[in-house]
């Protein structure tokens, strides 16, 4: 018996068979501009977190400094325990 040699299909273009995007119909002046626009608000919302976590390490801290002055708050929140030094 003789192998029978498998031939392969030709390989389909798979642009022919896939419908066009939007990608491929917009204009490449558009998609450019539109992946700035899409930077430039990638970058205002990392600048707007960076502001806010600022404003929260800020009023964090101010909080703490407060509580430092707080004798009350310090004797509640002390390690040590007093009743040992009475």
């Amino acid at each position: 018996m003789v192998k029978k040699k498998r031939t392969s299909p030709a390989p389909r273009t798979e642009t022919a068979d896939k419908p066009a995007t939007l990608k491929d119909m917009l204009d490449p002046q558009v998609l450019a501009k539109l992946k700035a626009t899409t930077e430039s608000l990638k970058a205002s919302e990392a600048e707007r977190l960076e502001k806010e976590r600022q404003e929260r390490e800020a009023a964090r801290k101010a909080e703490q400094k407060r509580r430092d002055n707080d004798f009350e708050y310090l004797l509640e929140h002390s390690e040590m325990d007093w009743k040992k030094y009475k």
